[in-house]
């Protein structure tokens, strides 16, 4: 994994008891894990999707996605809209519920990815 990021906290928290190798680039541990010096290794789930779709990530499978700490990670991803506009806010929350519920959302994310990219 690419050092000072929120995968090299997780892998240090998490795996405690594991050598844990940080690289300067995710670039610089996909390589490492194609020569077969890593037994794994942690990135982005869609970095990780494009990376194994090319020639040099043939080594290598997806096992999964990583339940998220949020004292790493956080409450989530999020979106900046312009403070203290709540209708904007409120429309853009049932935007992305109705897409939920009536499938659309399924239909684009399994059309580009082998995860769901909402977490679920």
């Amino acid at each position: 994994m690419q050092s000072a990021t929120i995968h090299q906290n997780f892998a240090e928290k998490k795996y405690s008891g594991s050598t844990v190798k940080a690289y300067p680039t995710g670039d610089d541990a996909r390589t490492d894990m194609a020569n077969g010096c890593l037994d794994a290794m942690m990135d982005g789930s869609i970095i990780l999707t494009e990376w194994l779709k090319k020639p040099d990530g043939a080594c290598c499978k997806l096992l999964g996605t990583l339940t998220a700490d949020p004292a790493i990670h956080g409450p989530g991803v999020g979106i900046a809209l312009q403070k203290g506009n709540k209708e904007l806010a409120d429309k853009f929350n049932a935007a992305i519920d109705a897409l939920r519920a009536n499938g659309k959302y399924k239909e684009i994310n399994d059309n580009y990815f082998s995860f769901d990219v909402y977490g679920s």
